[in-house]
């Protein structure tokens, strides 16, 4: 599993969301590298982790990372914030901290989950995989995008970013499709002994604001801020709001 290694300072592990790879992190790894030592990870699968054999599973991931990055803060956004989540409930010593970026404990709704998105929505990308591959990650790269005061620049970007490093394996692509499908971490929440931050964009398509207030609120210590003129992929459009908030988190665990 590729990890980028750059910057100086105290280890923050950056992980990406669906179909994407670490380098999707650059300009908020422009703002952050000199005060941390950033491990931007390329999921397996993805990236130039494209020939892992490592599994797309989330106890496989968090304990390769754990094994290979020393205690950090770690970062998840999107599907690379249940990686994060169930790392830190999973290997409570890899962990120090933690930062949902636009990523909740549970995707899709359900009676008792009214904030997730509908299950038909990922089982819709799955099935449109095999006939309309670029088609399919194009309609996903719009949702990111939507909502954001930045759209445009924000879809380019991605647009950019998803085969910088190669073609994402469509096997690998209907994984995390189904890791965002099946993953239900809200049970884990009350046992989360770390300090949390949630981040969401206010203009969010994909995540629920509301998920995200509601996870906080069950955590010990969890804090939950939003970016107003936000969508999916704050990081992009309003970096340095998000490079504030992430150092706010740093201070706080060094206090």
């Amino acid at each position: 599993m590729h990890i980028d290694v750059r910057g100086s300072g105290p280890a923050l592990v950056m992980l990406h969301g669906w179909a994407m790879h670490g380098g999707l992190f650059a300009p908020l790894a422009e703002q952050l590298e000199q005060r941390f030592t950033l491990h931007m990870v390329d999921l397996p699968g993805h990236g130039r982790s494209a020939d892992s054999a490592l599994p797309l599973e989330l106890a496989a991931v968090g304990a390769e990372l754990s094994r290979r990055i020393p205690s950090a803060l770690w970062l998840g956004w999107s599907l690379g914030g249940l990686f994060a989540l169930d790392a830190a409930l999973r290997f409570p010593a890899a962990v120090r901290g933690l930062v949902m970026l636009c990523a909740s404990p549970r995707f899709v709704r359900s009676a008792d989950w009214p904030q997730g998105m509908p299950a038909e929505l990922f089982r819709g990308f799955a099935g449109e995989l095999g006939h309309d591959y670029h088609g399919t990650l194009e309609r996903f790269l719009s949702l990111e995008a939507q909502g954001s005061d930045h759209a445009r620049e924000e879809l380019r970007r991605l647009r950019a970013q998803v085969f910088a490093h190669g073609r994402p394996a469509p096997a690998r692509l209907l994984e995390g499709l189904q890791l965002l499908q099946d993953t239900d971490l809200r049970d884990g929440l009350s046992r989360l002994n770390i300090p949390s931050l949630w981040i969401a964009g206010r203009r969010d398509r994909l995540v629920s604001p509301a998920a995200m207030q509601w996870s906080a609120a069950r955590t010990r210590g969890g804090r939950y801020i939003q970016v107003e003129h936000g969508g999916h992929a704050p990081f992009l459009s309003h970096a340095d709001e998000v490079a504030v908030a992430v150092d706010s988190m740093a201070q706080a665990l060094a206090a």
